[in-house]
């Protein structure tokens, strides 16, 4: 644990020293950091989806390290400090787990969630849904937002039915499409997206780690295919659909051995 502590010490040592002397971090504030920590946000993102410990752990030390930043321009202002953040924190988890530090008693992880989202409206919450921002990415604040419900109970009895609702959304915009309302298109487009997240869910697959999977599954294999069009001194805008197809086969091939 002391070794732990000195490593902490160590790097607010250093913010100090940074904030004193180095010109481009005495220039930063919580404003310009906002989107510098949005990305490093999203490499971490990327490091767990490649399940890739080195980058991980280089990731959460470039967010500890934005922790301790806001921490510090926020206490240069008075407003709060590091010590703040960590005993605000460690006193929320504290009063939210009233199974671990109270008497209450809990039979799965079912009723820990309900317990946290009811305790969470007698902080003074006036709503479930109050803790999803709105700057969340759709896909994931769908998410969110189905899990901060089942939170309360407000869900689906098994996945069947869930199944069931996909495919009446599935139907409903088959209907508004041959109708040509793009509107009402539009409108059952998202109930498909949002029944097909929900089924996603009860059948527990998360849904964002799933298409950013494909997502880089489909570009591995696509730049395959140009590598493969590039040796036959071939161009896209020479072939057609046909041709492009065989080209396409053989990379998922290549993709699969492992032929990066």
């Amino acid at each position: 644990m002391r070794s732990k502590l000195k490593s902490f010490e160590r790097l607010l040592n250093i913010m100090d020293e940074l904030r004193e002397k180095c010109p481009w971090d005495k220039k930063q504030t919580m404003q310009s950091l906002r989107y510098l920590t949005i990305e490093e946000l999203y490499e971490l993102s990327d490091a767990i989806i490649e399940n890739d410990m080195h980058e991980i752990k280089k990731e959460l030390g470039d967010l500890l390290l934005h922790v301790v930043f806001y921490s510090k321009i926020a206490s240069e202002e008075n407003h709060f400090n590091i010590e703040d953040v960590i005993n605000s924190i460690c006193d929320k988890l504290i009063h939210r787990h009233p199974h671990i530090y109270s008497n209450v008693k809990v039979n799965d992880e079912k009723e820990v969630k309900k317990n946290w989202e009811n305790l969470k409206l007698k902080e003074g919450k006036k709503s479930v849904l109050e803790g999803v921002p709105e700057s969340l990415p759709s896909l994931v604040k769908t998410y969110r937002i189905q899990e901060k419900v089942k939170g309360v109970g407000f869900d689906w009895d098994n996945k069947n039915q869930v199944w069931d609702k996909f495919i009446e959304e599935i139907n409903e915009l088959q209907y508004e499409v041959k109708e040509g309302n793009i509107d009402r298109i539009e409108s059952e487009f998202g109930d498909v997206l949002f029944s097909l997240i929900n089924y996603a869910r009860f059948i527990n697959i998360n849904p964002i780690d799933a298409l950013e999977k494909t997502n880089k599954r489909f570009k591995s294999r696509f730049q395959i295919m140009e590598k493969l069009i590039q040796k036959e001194n071939l161009f896209f805008d020479e072939m057609d659909l046909e041709q492009m197809d065989k080209f396409w086969e053989i990379a998922k091939i290549k993709y699969e051995q492992g032929q990066l």
